[in-house]
């Protein structure tokens, strides 16, 4: 039996979208008038969501997009908190702060990148312990999940107070120039800027962040987004599986359009640089069994540094529902 289309259905389909309508039905008439708001992050952790956006995945299942691009993910956490955009990715704290301060719900976890993010500093002080970094001037992007994990966990545990070095306010992607020019001595931050340090002789690493985090990275969208949108919650995640099967199997294909990506923006990096700083970021999308005690432990550290008003309520704050039905 044919569906029946509302007056507003009707009047949008009106050109040559009514007969798409009978064949896909409602749902997909749903996923073609929505625009999502697409925020996220230019350093690597960024990349899997701007490979996304170009892969296609999202136009394959009538998805429409705006992309809005910022340097680190407490700022694309920001502009969701302030509901500019509907969807975008950070590691956990930022993603506890964000639901904290504006209800944002994660619906999947797509990589683990605590590999990609170093505490670094200058070549020329030869320093191989966080210990001594004391008295120096440490770059960091304040407020994000590195500068958030370096101040409340790796100095702590070295035995640095805050008050013991001096913590310089800057975005993760001017740090290596400041090392260069000595305005810096030491900075937190993320591929590819370490792997590019490291191979220009600018910096060296003192410590991974990896020892400390692994540092998964939620996808996170607004409550009203997902209330207003579940089947494209649904659809736009069967886009990410996709793109997940990318990175497993034709990672020279992902690897050629991310690489364009960083030259495009000025960055002399050899493909052998690239590679090395990519292959440090673990792609594999889906909502892993043990999130919730990961964030909870998470919580309770922000919660104790009076950075959150309270734990979160899981049962609001973690949506796997949605990725189960993008598998089924």
């Amino acid at each position: 039996m044919e569906q029946r289309l509302t007056r507003r259905e009707f009047l949008i389909l009106s050109g040559g979208g009514l007969a798409a309508a009978r064949v896909l039905g409602p749902e997909a008439l749903f996923a073609q008038t929505t625009t999502i708001r697409q925020g996220f992050q230019t350093n690597i952790w960024g990349m899997p969501t701007y490979y996304l956006l170009r892969s296609g995945a999202l136009e394959k299942r009538g998805l429409k997009f705006e992309e809005f691009a910022v340097s680190s993910g407490n700022l694309t956490m920001q502009q969701m908190v302030a509901r500019q955009v509907d969807l975008g990715t950070y590691a956990g704290q930022s993603f506890v702060i964000g639901h904290d301060k504006g209800g944002l719900v994660a619906i999947a976890q797509i990589e683990k990148v605590g590999k990609t993010a170093r505490v670094m500093a200058r070549k020329e002080l030869k320093i191989t312990k966080v210990a001594d970094l004391k008295g120096l001037k440490i770059g960091n992007q304040v407020g994000s999940s590195t500068g958030n994990t370096f101040v409340d966990i790796i100095a702590p545990r070295a035995g640095l107070k805050k008050e013991d070095y001096q913590e310089i306010k800057m975005d993760v992607n001017e740090m290596v120039a400041a090392a260069a020019a000595k305005a810096i001595d030491a900075f937190v931050t993320v591929d590819p800027y370490c792997t590019i340090a490291e191979a220009e002789g600018i910096a060296t690493t003192v410590v991974s962040l990896y020892d400390y985090d692994p540092m998964p990275v939620f996808m996170a969208a607004t409550p009203e987004f997902v209330e207003k949108n579940p089947q494209v919650v649904v659809e736009y995640l069967r886009a990410w599986l996709d793109v997940g099967k990318d990175f497993k199997q034709n990672p020279a294909k992902v690897a050629d359009v991310i690489y364009g990506f960083f030259t495009s923006k000025g960055y002399k990096m050899s493909r052998e640089t690239f590679s090395k700083a990519m292959a440090n970021v673990e792609v594999d999308v889906g909502f892993p069994g043990d999130v919730r005690p990961y964030l909870q432990q998470i919580a309770e550290g922000l919660f104790k540094e009076k950075k959150i008003g309270a734990i979160p309520d899981w049962n609001k704050a973690l949506r796997p529902q949605f990725m189960e039905k993008a598998r089924g």
